[in-house]
């Protein structure tokens, strides 16, 4: 089943690069996960690196960055260290996190590359699916964290 705007994520713990699990359910506060294919691949280098470069404006707007594929947490730590990353790299090892989000595959073969932003309840508030430019993913999320800075509470 494929998640939509308006969906609750599903509960979930991972580890990271670091061996450290990662669950959503222990804070308050906006989340972008992004799932790309594949660690120092160019697509996912560029997005990845797209995230390093704005992390400070994306605790700004008080989110956390989380990104995920089904690398083990050596290729993440590797891929971490080489690009100075400075967000968690969360090892969904047989695809099950990329499952229940429902994120496709590109000519059923290539996993896909989406974004979600998730408010602080964890109800998924944009989703952004581009397999190509991962350097949109970026700027999406950002364009969504602040709409939901400027919403009247």
């Amino acid at each position: 089943m494929k998640l939509k705007i308006g969906d609750k994520i599903p509960s979930f713990s991972l580890e990271d690069q670091n061996g450290n699990v990662r669950t959503p359910d222990k804070f308050n506060k906006p989340l972008v996960l992004f799932f790309y294919p594949k660690d120092d691949t160019p697509g996912c280098t560029v997005e990845a690196c797209g995230f390093r470069d704005k992390y400070d404006l994306f605790k700004i707007l008080g989110a956390e960055v989380w990104g995920i594929s089904n690398g083990n947490s050596r290729s993440h730590l590797e891929f971490a260290i080489k690009h100075k990353l400075k967000y968690p790299l969360l090892c969904d090892l047989n695809n099950n996190l990329r499952k229940q989000f429902g994120v496709p595959k590109t000519l059923g073969f290539i996993e896909g590359r989406v974004t979600y932003i998730i408010n602080s309840q964890g109800i998924i508030i944009h989703i952004y699916e581009d397999l190509l430019n991962g350097a949109a993913h970026i700027k999406e999320a950002i364009i969504a964290l602040k709409k939901i800075q400027n919403k009247p509470r």
